[in-house]
């Protein structure tokens, strides 16, 4: 899982899975879910991030072995 913050465009971006993308969704005009051929998601994409999302304050909890 790889979390990026992209601060020249405000773009939060989270990888799920490294998996090839078949499919990317709109879920609204900021945000987009790829997805695999399985229909497994694999990332999200949030523009304008620092105003939807709580970015500049990132934790982590529960990180598997």
């Amino acid at each position: 899982m790889k979390v990026q913050y992209f601060e020249d465009t405000d773009t939060l971006y989270i990888e799920f899975r490294q998996q090839a993308i078949l499919e990317t969704k709109d879920l609204d005009e900021n945000t987009q879910l790829d997805l695999d051929a399985e229909g497994n998601v694999c990332a999200i994409t949030f523009e304008h991030a620092s105003q939807r999302t709580d970015v500049k304050h990132l934790s982590v909890e529960g990180i598997a072995a």
